[in-house]
């Protein structure tokens, strides 16, 4: 019965150390967003460089 109650304590204890993981990976993001550059002239940053219309073929 005890180490019922232990491996559930373990879990819970790593449940918990995965949200606040999670919740520190959201403020770091959150702060890279925040001080990244704005882009130049509206432009996306994703979409820089892509052309649009039929692609060449690889061979």
């Amino acid at each position: 019965m005890a180490s019922e109650t232990f491996k559930k304590r373990q879990k819970e204890l790593q449940r918990q150390n995965r949200q606040k993981e999670k919740a520190l990976r959201r403020q770091q993001r959150k702060e890279e967003k925040a001080n990244r550059p704005p882009a130049e002239d509206g432009e996306d940053p994703d979409l820089a460089g892509i052309v649009p219309g039929p692609q060449p073929r690889d061979w």
